[in-house]
């Protein structure tokens, strides 16, 4: 693992999210009280807020005995933030969350655990709890037991960018996030999916450790919100597909695992998303649109 004076450097990305950003805060200011020993830094990227998160920031900033580095990134895209982010880190372990997240008194300490003893680059995700029992069980990654991701697999969903670290030389060999994906961008979703597919090409392990928790406040209670969040995560992934289709073998399979999956449809509906119906058949769907987008924005470069 790349050595750093900084044990860990945490970004946050927020656009318009003044209340749900101050108890993210809060319990970040928690967590660092819960982790003595370890030197860490915080970077925020105001992603062109309206609202008064800057002050909100520039308050909290204030009362921290840690390294708060606020930016601002006036262009939408969480892609175009994270990367912001990115530049102003210096920690040997990036981590990231969301800004409808709350971290757990335990997080920095847990991270540290995570990583300790590796020498390699790894990215690892961790544990993603519902924050409110009202909203939709979406967003979360609840499985109490670490995981491997297959080298050959898609990681779609496997760990999310609501909470995902990894070590600093991971950007070496990955490079920065995709802007053209995320939230903001033309591609609607995938960029963190995207950043894992090309780590486990490049040979990185992805992992799954639930160890560091995060519960997610994303307020989503409406069939409707869930059917349209699902729907972008298709076309999100249909773009992925289509800008890696021709210079990795690994899609070809992934693709043809997704068309034999509608015979799921009829032996094993999904019956957890109320507003779909035909499950496979609906990410097909969403999926082909994704890389149709994707291939007439090259055809318009």
């Amino acid at each position: 693992m790349t050595q750093s004076a900084i044990d860990i450097s945490l970004l946050v990305c927020t656009r318009n999210r003044s209340a749900s950003l101050s108890l993210l805060l809060a319990s970040i200011t928690d967590a660092l009280s819960a982790a003595p020993s370890l030197t860490i830094d915080i970077v925020i990227v105001d992603n062109g807020s309206t609202d008064d998160t800057a002050s909100i920031v520039e308050q909290w900033r204030a009362k921290q005995a840690t390294n708060v580095t606020l930016l601002h990134e006036p262009r939408a895209g969480l892609a175009r933030a994270r990367n912001r982010a990115l530049a102003a880190a210096g920690g040997a372990i990036i981590a990231m969350t969301d800004d409808d997240c709350r971290l757990h008194r335990d997080y920095f300490t847990a991270l540290a655990a995570c990583f300790a003893g590796l020498r390699e680059p790894v990215v690892i995700g961790g544990r993603i709890l519902p924050g409110d029992p009202a909203d939709l069980p979406i967003t979360v990654k609840t499985e109490d037991h670490p995981m491997v991701a297959p080298a050959r697999g898609f990681p779609g969903g496997f760990v999310m960018g609501a909470n995902l670290a990894f070590t600093a030389d991971v950007l070496t060999r990955v490079g920065d996030f995709d802007e053209r994906f995320g939230a903001g961008a033309p591609f609607v979703a995938a960029e963190d999916t995207d950043f894992l597919f090309r780590a486990l090409g490049a040979g990185i392990p992805v992992l799954y450790d639930p160890r560091f928790t995060v519960a997610h406040h994303h307020g989503r209670r409406a069939v409707t919100e869930e059917t349209a969040l699902l729907a972008g995560y298709g076309f999100g992934d249909g773009a992925l597909y289509a800008k890696h289709l021709f210079r990795d073998r690994r899609v070809l399979p992934i693709l043809l695992r997704d068309l034999a999956s509608l015979a799921k449809d009829r032996r094993a509906p999904v019956t957890i998303h109320r507003g779909i119906r035909h499950f496979y058949r609906f990410r097909l769907r969403h999926t082909w649109r994704g890389m149709v987008a994707y291939a007439a924005a090259r055809q318009r470069r």
